[in-house]
């Protein structure tokens, strides 16, 4: 492949590349790596590797790599921003022609601000990318081979599935992890997480008891689905039979340390077994689940996607009787 061929191509790719020449100093890099950086591709040539680095002794390890040729694996690398804030990293470095090629997989984006569960998550993202793209390929070869039509859907199910998650996988460790906040209908975004709910085998019978008068909100549409999903999947989990929407709009509400003269309450209300005692101090928290074969993120993501937009989620629960009460700012007055 030429240089200019492999050039395209690597300008294509999600994963974070740079070429460093014999003296550390940045000969190209990549449009998703840059973006991560906050700099231009073009204004990134000529500055010295040690610019990018947090660490001061990484420039030495880096010629090592150069005068060895000997690659070299970093795990959680700090990178300076244009802005001065930091990323963390997995960084492999190779030899390559005369110099180097750094490949950059970002775990943490916005280090100051970042909270310990995103970590976590970003994380794992990265962990699992390459096992999903060997499913994904499997598949596809299986959907290619398979002459039934009911194993060539089964096949299709699992190349939706691996890109979804690859999606989600995308989303915590690039910039699409930040929120994308705008207008949200919450009654029309139920409506269409209905409609989800009923396509999957054996569906909840779903309850819905809505406030008109509700407006609508500010935030991010497909996080504020992705809590409604896991608290869907807990209440099945729990043997729930019935799901009941609820929305009503709370005044003079405090919120963390905000206060909102309205505020949106959403309540999710099951009637499974409810939560375990055992459990509910610490429900919140990351790797907490009541089954065996629980991750125990779910509902820590769903916190955190509910702090993400000013908000809270709470739980009330009984046997019988579970409620998830999800608190969405509508208007902030005062601090």
């Amino acid at each position: 492949m030429s240089d200019a061929a492999w050039r395209a191509w690597a300008e294509q790719l999600a994963t974070g590349l740079a070429l460093v020449d014999a003296q550390l100093r940045l000969r190209w890099m990549n449009p998703t790596l840059a973006e991560r950086l906050e700099m231009g591709p073009r204004s990134a040539v000529g500055l010295p590797l040690e610019v990018l680095l947090a660490d001061p002794d990484a420039s030495s390890q880096a010629m090592r790599v150069v005068q060895e040729q000997r690659p070299l694996q970093w795990r959680g690398v700090a990178l300076m921003t244009a802005s001065g804030s930091e990323v963390l990293a997995d960084i492999a470095l190779q030899p390559f022609e005369d110099g180097l090629l750094l490949e950059v997989h970002v775990l943490v984006e916005r280090l100051q601000t970042s909270s310990p569960l995103s970590a976590t998550l970003r994380g794992f993202a990265h962990e699992v990318k390459n096992p999903l793209a060997g499913l994904r390929g499997a598949a596809q070869l299986l959907q290619r081979r398979l002459d039934n039509e009911d194993l060539q859907s089964l096949a299709g199910m699992i190349i939706d599935e691996a890109d979804r998650l690859g999606a989600l996988a995308n989303r915590l460790l690039h910039h699409g992890g930040v929120p994308q906040l705008g207008p949200v209908n919450v009654h029309q975004l139920l409506e269409r997480f209905n409609d989800l709910l009923q396509a999957e085998p054996s569906p909840l019978q779903l309850r819905h008891d809505y406030d008109p008068s509700v407006p609508d909100l500010h935030g991010d549409a497909h996080r504020l689905q992705q809590v409604l999903l896991n608290l869907a999947r807990n209440a099945r989990e729990a043997g729930a039979q019935t799901l009941t929407f609820r929305t009503r709009v709370e005044h003079g509400l405090r919120l963390g340390e905000r206060m909102w003269r309205m505020a949106l309450r959403l309540d999710v209300i099951d009637d499974g077994a409810g939560v375990p005692a055992a459990l509910r101090d610490t429900l919140f928290q990351p790797l907490v689940s009541g089954r065996a074969d629980g991750s125990g993120l779910g509902l820590a993501l769903s916190r955190e996607i509910a702090h993400e937009h000013g908000g809270e989620l709470r739980c009330a629960s009984r046997p019988g009787e579970t409620v998830f009460s999800l608190y969405l700012p509508l208007e902030r007055t005062h601090d």
